[in-house]
Order: structure tokens, then C-alpha cells, then sequence
């Protein structure tokens, strides 16, 4: 079944100073803020998405180096993706 490229309503409730920044971009942008929200959504998923293509990208370097000092280079890089900088 094909997917409805219909926009899908949806409430969101934002803290103060982020309404702010998000009406500043609008202004600054000539749009709408529905439309910043939807492009900072947009940009946030495919941040992710790269995100999750790196980690992978790098847990595969990791499997296939017999280097041990690559080795932990990427052990760490992939701690750091996951728990943050230490």
C-alpha cells in the first residue's frame, strides 16, 4: 500500500526559551515556525541516521583489525559514541 504523503497533525509543547529560538529562526528565516520545527526535526533524524551509520561503520573496523593499538583506538571512539566523553 503506497504511503500518504498527507502531513499528519501533531501537538507539541516547547519550553520557553526554545519557542524562543524557534520564532527567532522563523523571523530570521521569513517562515513559519511549523516550518523550522519541521526542518530541526528533518535535520535531527538524519543526524541519527549517521550516527548510527558511523557506530556500525566502526564496529565493523573493529572486528576486522588484528592492530591492537587500532583496536583500542576504536574501542574508545565507540565508548565515547555511547556513554559520552569521559
Amino acid at each position: 500500500m503506497p504511503q500518504s504523503s498527507r502531513s499528519v497533525r501533531q501537538s507539541v509543547s516547547l519550553p520557553p526559551t526554545v519557542a524562543r529560538r524557534v520564532q527567532a529562526l522563523a523571523k530570521r528565516q521569513r517562515t513559519s515556525a511549523n516550518r523550522v520545527i519541521v526542518d530541526l526535526i528533518e535535520s535531527g533524524l538524519a543526524a541519527k541516521e549517521q550516527e548510527k551509520a558511523l557506530f556500525f561503520d566502526l564496529a565493523d573496523r573493529l572486528t576486522q583489525s588484528s592492530d591492537r593499538s587500532e583496536q583500542q583506538r576504536l574501542k574508545d571512539e565507540l565508548a565515547r559514541m555511547t556513554f559520552g566523553d569521559p
